[in-house]
């Protein structure tokens, strides 16, 4: 099976990075095109008095300023040393998970590299698990790691 496009969602974690540097290995050796898809939560808000947009859309804006700078500080290097190509998308969703899989369907993404926190027991109950979303509703390979 040959791997066209792969996908790393990346949360800037140390996971994720690992993630994106396996992603490119296996890029490297199937010649693919690597896609980086970070997911800003965006708040859900439901039976609030009030709720003020204005600074909901403030705060998904810095936040993907960071993210954009995060990448970037990430990705150009590797583009200097490999002519693997390589872009990304920053996506506001309530979802993550959800966006993910949507992402990689309608994007014909064919292998998906995640790294995953390894939570258990109650904080995995609690926080849920993107890497056990993803794996479960997407429809190509899910490769995750620690």
């Amino acid at each position: 099976m040959l791997f066209r496009n792969i996908m790393v969602p990346y949360d800037g974690s140390k996971y994720s990075l690992h993630a994106f540097k396996i992603a490119l290995d296996i890029a490297q050796k199937y010649d693919s095109k690597l896609t980086v898809l970070t997911c800003l939560a965006k708040p859900e808000y439901r039976g609030v008095w009030y709720y003020d947009s204005r600074y909901t859309k403030a705060v998904l804006k810095k936040e993907e300023k960071a993210a954009r700078e995060n990448i970037s500080k990430m990705i150009e290097p590797t583009k200097k040393n490999t002519d693997i190509p390589i872009n990304f998308k920053i996506i506001p969703t309530v979802r993550i998970a959800d966006q993910i899989a949507s992402f990689a369907k309608s994007h014909k993404i064919d292998l998906v590299v995640m790294g995953s926190h390894g939570r258990t027991g109650f904080d995995k109950m609690v926080l849920g698990s993107v890497a056990h979303g993803v794996s479960q509703k997407v429809h190509c390979p899910v490769m995750i790691v620690k």
